[in-house]
């Protein structure tokens, strides 16, 4: 990785009169808007489809696209809606937050009557794509028509113990009961494949990469946790022995109760990781670098009984540190990874990161947080980290400049040297860009310069998380120009920008 910089925006987050960001124009809009201000890389989060909650770390799957950011206008263009089908449809009224309620109960009318068309008139390559996804999407086909067969409760309460538990005769049974719903499952697959795979070659050409992120946990409720119950530490009715959690800390009193299923290590390593490597090789046909979200899990985990209310009572249990890691670098030689190294940094976490060669990463909001350690200031970097202002779990910067003590901020302006003319927001920008770290990475709405209602996601909290979308016209040329300068002036720039008359050019032609 060269030394670059790039931004974190959720696709979620994009603009667009469907009420969610999509794979549509205004993902082109942003590609082109990362190519003109000199970024490299495009953050994403996951990009699975949610559940209860609406976090894209809890998905109904680790392989599958989420729904909602299939655009609507491109399926208009294919012929397969009408803009009186979709503009029939309410989306939400609130442009800059996400109304999931009212997505849900809108969206997947649209893509079956989208399916009705084109199932048949795509039929040879649904087949192919069938065919290459042959190891996950029958299962999260079933399993997604399972879930509304039984009012979309979790898999561990449906009612047939026999499909429950995937015994052969209840799997043939329900294939065939819920062809027609298999059949959509599939095909919005197939949809979200065929436009993902068409904007990442966008992105691509333009020289820009994309950092998406892979839970080290997947959801209980999940076609994965379903499919391959073997692999996780369950009873023999594959309920939940053990959860997954951090303890408490500085920021949380109760420590964190994520509840997902932890992993048999054991079993795994017996069969070479191979859960493993399937996973990480569906994350990397959708992304060029991957971020282990919670690396620390793999040198020790929090380990909660299923059926307590908090972390509290929860115990350190060792992971499969590098015999997991070895195995990952040698399948996947040219794929790059991140090490989400952030929380309770203990010897053999860092002992792990430093036999991986992974790069770590730097918050700065932490670094002048009284709080915590003096390892995330910018003088104390090493080349083979990456920096961020915050990340999606953190505050905007005007958010946390507001929300910090006096203190801490006063020791930040003082650090950066901040001053009145730059802002504040750009001083906190210029102390990334300018450190040794190999990638700088900051929220969009930091350089929007938004604070109060425009943070991503609060942990352990429900209600307003994962909404916050970017307005029409807010990544403006304007900023893009600003931005391009400043990278360009801590010499994160990787490619020559060509002039705009050419840019234009090169576009009208693709176009005809």
């Amino acid at each position: 990785m060269k030394r670059s910089s790039g931004i974190l925006m959720p696709i979620s987050s994009l603009p667009s009169p469907y009420g969610i960001g999509t794979m549509g124009k205004a993902a082109y809009d942003f590609a082109d808007f990362l190519y003109n201000s000199g970024q490299t890389y495009w953050q994403m989060l996951p990009l699975g489809p949610t559940s209860y909650g609406d976090s894209p770390y809890q998905s109904f799957s680790t392989y599958a696209g989420n729904p909602y950011f299939i655009d609507l206008d491109l399926l208009i263009e294919d012929g397969l809606l009408t803009a009186d089908e979709v503009n029939a449809h309410q989306w939400g009224e609130d442009k800059r937050n996400v109304d999931y309620g009212t997505i849900y109960c809108n969206r997947f009318d649209v893509l079956a009557l989208a399916k009705s068309r084109g199932w048949q008139r795509d039929s040879e390559k649904v087949k192919k794509f069938m065919g290459e996804n042959s190891r996950w999407l029958p299962d999260y086909a079933l399993f997604m028509a399972l879930k509304r067969h039984f009012d979309m409760h979790s898999w561990t309460e449906w009612e047939d113990e026999d499909i429950r538990l995937r015994r052969p005769a209840a799997m043939e049974k329900y294939r065939m009961l819920l062809k027609e719903d298999v059949e959509l499952f599939i095909y919005i697959q197939y949809l979200f494949y065929k436009q993902w795979t068409e904007l990442k070659a966008y992105i691509n050409k333009l020289g820009i990469g994309v950092i998406g992120d892979l839970p080290i946990y997947v959801a209980m409720d999940s076609a994965d946790v379903w499919a391959e119950p073997e692999f996780f530490q369950l009873d023999e009715k594959n309920m939940p022995v053990e959860v997954s959690g951090v303890p408490p800390d500085a920021f949380s009193a109760d420590g964190q109760l994520w509840g997902n299923p932890l992993y048999a290590w054991d079993r795994m390593q017996q069969d070479g990781f191979g859960w493993w490597i399937r996973r990480v090789d569906g994350a990397s046909k959708m992304y060029d670098v991957i971020r282990i979200d919670h690396f620390r899990g793999f040198a020790s985990y929090w380990s909660v009984k299923y059926g307590e209310t908090t972390a509290c009572s929860g115990k350190w249990v060792k992971g499969p540190g590098m015999a997991l890691i070895s195995v990952l670098k040698g399948w996947f030689k040219n794929l790059e990874f991140i090490a989400e190294d952030l929380g309770f940094a203990t010897p053999d976490v860092e002992q792990l990161l430093n036999d991986s060669g992974f790069p770590g990463m730097k918050v700065l909001e932490f670094a002048f947080d009284s709080r915590d350690s003096s390892c995330y200031l910018p003088h104390a970097y090493t080349e083979n980290c990456i920096c961020y202002t915050g990340t999606h779990d953190n505050s905007p910067i005007a958010l946390w400049r507001n929300e910090a003590s006096p203190e801490d901020i006063a020791y930040c302006e003082r650090y950066l040297g901040i001053n009145e003319a730059e802002g504040f927001n750009w001083g906190m920008i210029r102390g990334g860009m300018s450190s040794v770290a190999r990638l700088f990475v900051a929220q969009m709405q930091d350089y929007l310069g938004l604070g109060e209602g425009h943070r991503i996601n609060t942990p352990s909290t429900l209600g307003s998380n994962w909404t916050w979308r970017m307005l029409p016209g807010e990544a403006d040329e304007a900023l893009a120009e600003k931005l391009y300068s400043t990278t360009k002036l801590y010499g994160r720039l990787t490619q020559t920008k060509k002039p705009a008359a050419e840019e234009t050019e090169n576009k009208e032609s693709e176009q005809n």
